[in-house]
């Protein structure tokens, strides 16, 4: 990269930066915290996922445009499409949770309270 990188190319390594810094933070959180840091990233309403969600969709919109002038393959602009969409049903899935995550994002990070029941995360079918 050049000594002096345009600032959206800046912007975008230091963002890269403070999402590592993140995700070592919640692997490292006490379990309350985590979950409580999960649900703000997760934040149906204008969490990070949503804002990622919006950079990839916009990204799509750009790859394509760039794509049908030549300039990029098709394939990048059918994959960030297809990455696009993926990530709008993955947010569609979390909306079903959107009380729960409001609940768990301002419930405050020093609670005693009593720890939920531990809940399976395979469910078995039943031939």
């Amino acid at each position: 990269m050049p000594l002096y990188a345009p600032y959206p190319i800046r912007l975008a390594d230091e963002i890269t930066q403070q999402l590592h810094l993140l995700t070592e933070h919640v692997a490292q959180l006490p379990p309350h915290q985590a979950t409580q840091v999960i649900a703000h990233i997760i934040n149906p309403d204008a969490g990070l996922f949503d804002r990622v969600i919006g950079l990839v969709s916009v990204s799509s919109t750009v790859a394509r445009v760039q794509a049908e002038r030549g300039v990029l393959p098709a394939e990048v602009a059918l994959a960030l499409g297809r990455a696009a969409n993926d990530l709008d049903a993955v947010g569609g899935d979390l909306d079903e949770h959107r009380a729960t995550l409001r609940r768990f994002g301002a419930q405050p990070a020093t609670g005693t309270a009593k720890p939920p029941t531990p809940a399976p995360l395979v469910v078995r079918r039943r031939r």
